[in-house]
């Protein structure tokens, strides 16, 4: 049998199986499974063993348990919301103030966390009843926050960065710092959305009548809320930028520290300790029996000369790169509504890096475009995370349709991060650059 035709094979089988609800871990794992024997024979198992034991021994995917661990402490430990309560006394006067206080929050927990359900979760919990309370747009809050907990996956330190620069061999330290000013920049266009559309439509974010502004004493009070994720903030990012911890190290000193914050808050016991272990528990053996089937699967792929076929398909193309580039992300963008972004990582990674070596583009820079159309995947229907997230803190009501009407307006700005990271690789690269090593 030609390549080609085993190629075709395996991504329809993969597509028929996948529709019938079957775990994305153990769909790839079967298929590579099956067509390792059918083409190679048992024998070729032992390569398959052998790949996977190096996958499961790296140091670098240690790092994942530990940033699990630290966000489910910190969404546990009660600093959430203290942040809440602070930010609502200083943005609630401005035009859409508290979904504007919601996305920097949201920022904040995804630079302290790296885990999207925990922002989703702790501001459809917190953010959503108070803005409901003052007559926001049901579709205002609800997308500001789903757009806002996906900030998780850009801002480090991010679960799916390291399993994006796990499977490309990249620095994790630097994809980490790298997706600092796109995530900001996102979080700043979020921003200057919701503003200039109440301000436009005051009725969908109305400002109280008959409330008492907050005094200054109380708004300066209130800032002793921002000490413990400031230094969670710092004793991560900072020491990976500084060239002091390697993420694993400073994945470390994050659980610490958060293990400190619900001391200080007075929530540790036996309840946080269990809870954060299930967590944990679950959360990582989920995303590595998905690493486990999609590392085989991809061999398999390689092994029939899948990369080779798609790499000489490209050059064959007389198109401009920029086309090829758009089309992949397009590719992305569409998997992410069907797909789990950690199976996506490791499927497309490895096939699309050769194709990115070939048009010259940098490594880095195409990584935080793969993560920002895996946010876009995030929030996509049918079947983006954060919906189901979104779905379950809903009040009676709301159904889903709100929910997707509400995120349109939102993946078009994440459409426009994109473009604007494209247009000036500076934005990216810059930051990385100037890490001391």
């Amino acid at each position: 049998m030609s390549s080609e035709f085993v190629l075709a094979i395996m991504f329809a089988s993969l597509v028929g199986l996948l529709l019938t609800g079957l775990p994305l871990a153990f769909t790839l794992g079967a298929l590579a499974l099956v067509f390792t024997i059918t083409l190679w024979g048992p024998a070729a198992l032992s390569v398959t063993v052998l790949n996977l034991y190096s996958t499961m021994t790296s140091e670098s995917l240690l790092a994942i348990p530990l940033y699990v661990m630290m966000a489910s402490i910190l969404q546990r430990s009660g600093v959430i919301e203290s942040l809440y309560r602070a930010m609502e006394l200083w943005s609630r006067r401005l035009p859409g103030g508290l979904a504007v206080g919601t996305i920097a929050i949201c920022t904040i927990i995804a630079a302290m966390t790296g885990i999207v359900g925990a922002a989703v979760a702790a501001m459809g919990m917190l953010a959503l009843p108070s803005m409901l309370k003052r007559k926001y747009s049901p579709e205002l809050a609800i997308g500001t926050i789903c757009a806002g907990g996906t900030l998780g996956i850009l801002i480090p330190p991010s679960v799916i960065t390291i399993v994006y620069a796990v499977t490309a061999q990249a620095s994790i330290g630097q994809m980490f710092i790298a997706g600092v000013v796109p995530g900001l920049l996102l979080a700043s266009l979020y921003i200057g959305y919701i503003v200039l559309r109440s301000a436009l439509n005051p009725s969908i974010a109305p400002r109280p009548d008959n409330d008492v502004p907050a005094t200054w004493e109380e708004r300066i009070a209130s800032l002793k809320s921002l000490i413990l994720p400031l230094l969670i903030i710092v004793g991560v990012l900072g020491t990976i930028y500084m060239g002091i911890a390697t993420p694993t190290e400073a994945a470390a000193v994050g659980v610490f520290l958060a293990f400190l914050s619900s001391l200080i808050e007075r929530r540790f016991g036996w309840e946080l300790v269990s809870g954060v272990a299930l967590d944990v528990v679950k959360v990582t053996a989920m995303i590595l029996w998905i690493t486990i089937g999609a590392r085989a699967f991809v061999a398999i792929f390689t092994g029939t000369g899948g990369a080779d076929f798609l790499l000489s398909f490209i050059q064959d193309l007389d198109t401009n790169r920029w086309i090829v580039l758009a089309v992949m992300l397009g590719i992305l963008f569409f998997l992410g509504m069907f797909l789990d972004e950690m199976g996506i990582i490791l499927l497309c990674v490895p096939v699309f890096l050769p194709v990115i070596d070939f048009l010259e583009f940098d490594r880095l820079w195409f990584g935080i475009l793969f993560l920002v159309s895996a946010q876009m995947a995030y929030i996509s229907p049918p079947f983006g995370y954060t919906l189901f997230y979104m779905k379950g803190v809903l009040p009676a009501g709301i159904g889903m349709g709100t929910v997707y009407r509400a995120i349109v307006p939102f993946i078009l700005l994440q459409a426009i991060g994109i473009f604007i990271c494209a247009l000036f690789p500076e934005l990216v690269l810059w930051l990385p650059q100037s890490m001391i090593n």
